[in-house]
């Protein structure tokens, strides 16, 4: 048996998923024709209460076209030292956008409103970059999957307005975060200029996000998309595979969440785990003593066929998901709980 724990985006489509999306009517969505692209768009859009919404083939490319909506060359964004469009994006917030990115360095991906106040240049000092810009991530990948408070995310919605800054939303598991805390999707919508939303991670998705946004700033979105490489023909068998999951797969986070909050327990409990972040979701990350490998646990771990993989540091993560069954669950507890190193 193999137990993939690498990412929520190693999930393969359902039975079920696959049958909706063959019966599905296509068109060519770089004219706009596909109507279940359409669908999708404007479910979505209906979810968070906003103007439209823009299906993407990743969520790299949603997130570097709401940075390109938000900002001008030469400007600068704020974001955590953790977050995904500064670490895990291949720089291109400076090749697309020619962007800087101001990093506040807080607990698990998090910070407040009286961080972004420290962190804006002055407008009227012509020697550092304009702040335009900032970028929140939900949940915290690197974070452990941890999720923000809404209080904390209006404060800073405020003092965006009050600075003339743009505010965006790196929501690719905003699914998971709205399940854990009970929170209505609409309620974002309500905070942020632009979301980006990934249906490939806990959604089971093959492939897909949606770029969230004003009606004033789709224009934009969807001239960006076309110059990124993102506009795409007959997409509506992957947007099916989308409309699909947002009926069926969101409320069963729930399952995912109980799995991790069980895996952080039995890791709690071995000799050579050092500390696990608290678990909230679907993502535990973990480290191993430094009087330990974590190559050797990683390596241990395989020939017992099971992935996960390596963060630096003696740091490891864990992530929990659709294709990860209750079968699976139970053997990677039994295998965790008799590792030795």
């Amino acid at each position: 048996m193999e137990i993939n724990l690498i990412s929520d985006t190693v999930t393969k489509p359902s039975d079920e998923m696959i049958k909706f999306m063959n019966n599905c009517e296509v068109g060519d969505d770089v004219f706009k024709d596909d109507p279940t692209v359409n669908m999708l768009e404007e479910k979505v859009a209906k979810m968070f209460n906003m103007d439209k919404a823009l299906f993407f083939p990743s969520g790299t490319m949603t997130n570097q076209t709401a940075i390109k909506i938000n900002t001008n060359p030469g400007d600068q964004l704020i974001c955590s030292k953790t977050a995904h469009v500064y670490n895990y994006e291949g720089g291109g917030v400076s090749f697309n956008s020619g962007v800087s990115c101001k990093l506040i360095d807080k607990e698990r991906g998090f910070f407040n409103a009286k961080d972004v106040l420290n962190s804006i240049n002055p407008p009227d000092f012509y020697h550092s970059p304009k702040t335009s810009l900032v970028c929140v991530e939900n949940t915290t990948n690197k974070g452990g999957g941890a999720c923000w408070e809404m209080n904390d995310l209006s404060e800073i919605a405020d003092l965006c307005k009050d600075h003339d800054l743009k505010y965006h939303l790196d929501g690719a598991r905003i699914w998971n975060a709205s399940v854990k805390k009970g929170i209505d999707f609409s309620l974002f919508g309500e905070l942020f200029d632009t979301i980006s939303v990934c249906l490939s991670k806990g959604l089971g998705c093959p492939v897909g996000s949606l770029l969230l946004c004003s009606e004033k700033d789709f224009n934009n979105a969807i001239k960006y998309r076309k110059m990124f490489g993102g506009g795409m023909r007959q997409s509506g068998y992957l947007a099916a595979c989308g409309l699909y999951a947002l009926e069926n797969n969101i409320n069963r986070l729930e399952e995912d969440h109980k799995k991790a909050k069980e895996i952080e327990e039995t890791l709690k409990s071995l000799y050579f785990v050092k500390k696990v972040e608290e678990v909230e979701t679907n993502i535990i990350i973990f480290e191993i003593n430094c009087n330990y490998s974590s190559e050797i646990f990683i390596n241990k771990l395989q020939k017992k066929g099971v992935k996960l993989i390596g963060m630096g540091d003696n740091k490891l993560r864990l992530v929990t998901h659709l294709d990860y069954s209750d079968n699976h669950h139970e053997a990677f507890l039994d295998i965790l709980s008799k590792v030795t190193l």
